[in-house]
């Protein structure tokens, strides 16, 4: 399958496949200070995917799921967040770590996967239990599959995840302190072997995210593991 990557900031993506269904992971663009303005509002959505509660990745999640009518799909416990928090039962489409979703009418098949970090949402000044925090395996029919990480720490069973979907493209958090850093994202790509081209996400936000791609390179370099390190800028595409 060809698509069309739009980096959005912080772990914000927006995928465009052949079939020209458009895919938002991470919404949070109004709020995001990374996401150029013209991109605040990223236009018609088709799927939405939400990896866990925190505001710098699900921010908007209310806002663009009811201005799009985009079908949504999280964590069981977030769904039902979003639906007290106004958005329609018929978009939500709750799961949980280890299960498939198939959504026929775009042609991709959605497997919720693990990942190491916390979850939960803001709601006014009490903190609302939001599940577990997770990542995205996505699959479309021609057995095409990219992975997108979310916010985690590294950890072995990525091995699975690539014995299991193996994922040509991968989106991997890089930042440090709140997930991976540079050196983790390297080992993750050894994990993930069937990975030809990361974006690295979840970096240069805010001060406190220090990892970078260059950084990201030399660790690759390191370890010998050779993989296209696609350092989109907010806005940028590939």
């Amino acid at each position: 399958m060809n698509i069309t990557t739009t980096y959005l900031g912080n772990s914000t993506v927006l995928i465009e496949t052949q079939a020209q269904k458009r895919i938002l992971i991470e919404p949070w663009t109004y709020g995001n200070p990374a996401c150029p303005v013209a991109l605040k509002n990223p236009g018609p959505l088709d799927l939405i995917l939400i990896t866990h509660g925190h505001g710098d990745h699900m921010g908007d999640a209310v806002r663009l799921a009811t201005e799009s009518g985009a079908t949504v799909v999280c964590m069981f416990d977030l769904a039902l967040y979003l639906g007290r928090q106004g958005v329609p039962e018929s978009q939500l489409v709750g799961m949980n770590l280890g299960g498939s979703v198939t959504l026929p009418e775009l042609g991709l098949t959605v497997t919720q996967v693990p990942a190491l970090h916390s979850s939960g949402t803001e709601d006014g000044e009490t903190v609302v239990y939001a599940g577990v925090a997770s990542g995205f395996v996505v699959t479309d029919s021609a057995g095409f599959a990219f992975y997108h990480a979310g916010d985690t720490a590294l950890f072995s069973d990525m091995q699975l995840i690539c014995e299991l979907y193996t994922p040509t493209l991968a989106f991997l958090p890089i930042g440090d302190r709140f997930t991976m850093g540079p050196r983790e994202a390297a080992y993750a790509l050894e994990f993930l072997s069937s990975v030809t081209d990361v974006v690295p996400i979840h970096w240069g936000t805010f001060p406190l995210l220090t990892g970078t791609p260059e950084a990201l390179k030399t660790e690759l370099e390191k370890r010998g593991r050779s993989v296209s390190v696609h350092a989109l800028k907010p806005g940028g595409k590939i």
